[in-house]
């Protein structure tokens, strides 16, 4: 019933929320009479405030309308390469029609960016998607919102997920791709390597595995200790929620995005209120820019989505609690998963210093996990002063990460 009471409640203060978005505009249009009263700011920028606060986050955009590549400026246009219920398959596409272009990036390696699923939308790799794009093909997983998906396309597991990455790997050719894995989909997606080189199947060149929990008992982080200090019957009991009515995915048991995003606040719940507190005065001050980089931030952070209780269950079960990919005990619909078995695919894993996330060591880890594999083939990366939003986005990822990935990329063939 909470989730019902979350849409109840949600609706009822619908109203009141995007009246405040009005009188916000109307306290400081330019050419309101209300913006020239006395205290104008203060009250424009509260009542912009309590909009933010209290508005519903749609998914964005990635926005990536064109990029510098090879010393020439591109268009770049979205395309959905395949579909599945719970995944879209994206291409990022560099177009051009000058000879001497096509030819510069004919060769460019082609790179699938596994997006976490884990409560925030894919466009949170936008920064990452818009830096590979300098360099190389692009291609992202897109993760659908499990409150959008009809009861009637089945159950979504993690086995699913490890086999939607196989099948993407097919379609795009794992015989000149590479792979960025960003988080979560660390353990999954390796997992899926795994699997592919037991079959003799052909892997992709190189595996680039950044802040993901292939070993959630090094290092544990408060993340690793909530899912580990209590039963999966809790989780079950207190977390998983069905979908109300008004969704086309009534019915389907999930675990909320509300819920998730409540927990992401309340890892920093003064950090997050230093920064609200921040925006009221730059409001006040006039200070736009700052105002603005405040909205872009938390237009990406607050949009989030549900996830499907089964998938969200076996995380908690294969990856936090019983640990049976480290420990080799893991069954995908009843195939052992042997990172053993990977030969051919080069590992790179990549760490934040800071991360508060995925603890030091835990992405380290699928270097031993991987030892039929030569050590000239893998590669660590330490980020000295990044957390975990750090390896992948903003300055320290374009300017320090991205081309150790780059070049390990290059390398990898």
């Amino acid at each position: 019933m909470l989730y019902h009471w979350h849409e109840f409640s949600r609706n009822l203060m619908e109203p009141y929320v995007y009246g405040a978005e009005a009188l916000a505009k109307m306290y400081s249009a330019p050419g309101s009479w209300m913006a020239k009263l006395p205290g104008a700011e203060r009250i424009a920028a509260g009542y912009e405030l309590f909009h933010r606060l209290g508005k519903d986050y749609e998914k964005p955009e990635f926005g990536i309308r064109s990029v510098e590549a090879h010393g020439h400026h591109l268009p770049v246009v979205e395309i959905e390469a395949a579909r599945q219920p719970f995944c879209r398959l994206l291409r990022f596409k560099r177009y051009s029609d000058e000879a001497q272009v096509i030819h510069d990036l004919k060769d460019d390696p082609k790179v699938l960016v596994v997006a976490p699923l884990s409560g925030h939308h894919s466009t949170l790799l936008r920064d990452t998607v818009r830096t590979l794009l300098r360099d190389h093909k692009v291609w992202i997983t897109d993760w659908v919102d499990a409150r959008m998906v009809p009861l009637a396309d089945g159950a979504f597991g993690l086995d699913d997920y490890v086999h939607y990455i196989e099948g993407f790997i097919r379609q795009i050719g794992a015989e000149d791709l590479h792979i960025v894995s960003v988080c979560q989909p660390t353990v999954p997606v390796l997992a899926a390597v795994a699997l592919m080189a037991a079959r003799g199947e052909t892997t992709p060149r190189s595996l680039t595995l950044m802040g993901g929990p292939i070993d959630s008992r090094q290092s544990p982080t408060a993340v690793n200790n909530l899912a580990t200090t209590k039963p999966l019957s809790w989780f079950q009991r207190n977390v998983i929620h069905e979908v109300p009515a008004n969704y086309p995915g009534a019915g389907r048991k999930v675990y909320p995005g509300f819920l998730q995003h409540a927990g992401f606040v309340a890892m920093n719940p003064g950090r997050h209120a230093r920064s609200h507190w921040d925006f009221y005065r730059d409001l006040v001050r006039g200070d736009l820019e700052d105002a603005d980089s405040h909205r872009r931030f938390y237009d990406e952070y607050n949009a989030v989505l549900d996830m499907a209780s089964e998938y969200y269950l076996d995380t908690i079960r294969v990856v936090f609690q019983q640990h049976l990919l480290p420990r080799g005990c893991w069954d995908v619909d009843g195939e052992r998963v042997r990172p053993e078995a990977i030969r051919d695919t080069a590992i790179l894993t990549i760490e934040g210093e800071l991360d508060d996330i995925s603890g030091l060591g835990q992405t380290r880890a699928a270097h031993d996990l991987c030892r039929a594999l030569p050590r000239k083939r893998q590669k660590h990366l330490t980020v000295d002063g990044a957390g975990h939003y750090g390896i992948f986005s903003g300055r320290r990822w374009r300017e320090v990460v991205y081309p150790e990935v780059s070049r390990f990329i290059r390398a990898a063939g």
